[in-house]
Parts: C-alpha cells; sequence; structure tokens
C-alpha cells in the first residue's frame, strides 16, 4: 500500500510533465515515510539531456538533504530508468528503486541490462517493479499516441 500511494505521487509528477508536451514521466524520493524531492521531465522545457525526472529529482534530494548520499531513500519512478538514470541512482546511493512500467527499449534495470543489482559495481539497489504500471503505461501510451496524430496531421498540413 504505502509504494502505491508513492507512486500515485510520482504519476502527478508525470502528469504535469504531459500537460507541457513532457514525456510523462514522473519521480519522487522519499525517506521514511517523508517525501523529499520530487520532479517530472524537463528535456525540451530546459533544453537539457540531462533533465530526466530522476536526475533531477536525485539533485533536489541532495540539496535538501546536504549531501551526496541518499542512502535509506527510496525513489520512485513512473518508467523504468535508462542507462544514464541507472548509473544516477547507484552514485547517489539510493537504497530501494520502485518503478510502474518497464522500458523494453531503454530500460537499464531489468528490461535491457540489471544494472542496480551488479555485484561487479560498488553499490546495489534493492527494485521492485510493476507498481501502477497499469496506469503509468496507459499516460504513456497515451502521450505518444497523440503526439504521433499531432505529426501526422502537421505532416499531411505540410503537404
Amino acid at each position: 500500500m504505502e509504494h502505491e500511494y508513492f507512486m500515485a505521487l510520482a504519476l502527478r509528477e508525470a502528469k504535469k510533465a504531459y500537460s507541457l508536451g513532457e514525456v510523462p514521466i514522473g519521480a519522487v524520493i522519499t525517506k521514511g515515510e517523508e517525501v523529499i524531492s520530487r520532479a517530472y521531465n524537463r528535456r525540451e522545457i530546459d533544453k537539457s539531456a540531462l533533465a530526466h525526472a530522476e536526475i533531477l529529482a536525485i539533485e533536489e534530494a541532495c540539496q535538501r538533504l546536504g549531501g551526496w548520499r541518499l542512502s535509506g531513500c527510496t525513489m520512485y519512478v513512473t518508467l523504468e530508468p535508462c542507462l544514464m538514470c541507472a548509473g544516477a541512482v547507484i552514485n547517489s546511493r539510493l537504497t530501494r528503486l520502485v518503478y510502474a512500467a518497464e522500458d523494453p527499449k531503454a530500460g537499464a534495470v531489468t528490461s535491457l541490462y540489471n544494472t542496480l543489482e551488479d555485484t561487479r559495481l560498488n553499490h546495489q539497489v534493492e527494485v521492485v517493479t510493476g507498481v501502477l504500471q497499469k496506469e503509468a503505461s496507459a499516460l504513456l501510451k497515451e502521450f505518444f499516441k497523440k503526439l504521433r496524430s499531432t505529426k501526422e496531421g502537421s505532416e499531411l498540413k505540410n503537404s
């Protein structure tokens, strides 16, 4: 039940991204029962390849806690992190990652790679998957369907 509550907060962040035309991915970081950061994708707005929800949430959590180690913290994110974000999860020493939907094209946690539980690395992260998966997947599908129809419409106008 706790995981669903915090994932619902991450979904709220994802909906903010959606409303701004960003890929709808949201992240929340908790320490115990307290939310210490929240973020959503801002790549288009910030014009930055690094402005993924996970990276922004980690930056905010580090600032709030006054250090780079997020030991004892859990990240909730609506889509399986990519390699960059999985690396940031490891480097920030998060204890747990909970994600909703798998990303078969870029996922670096269970889909393409098993980065967070790789014993060759200096830190491993507990992973929980599939929390509010249907809701997160539906939001992503809706976004990309709308994006495709908008692109097709603008291509028809230009021909």
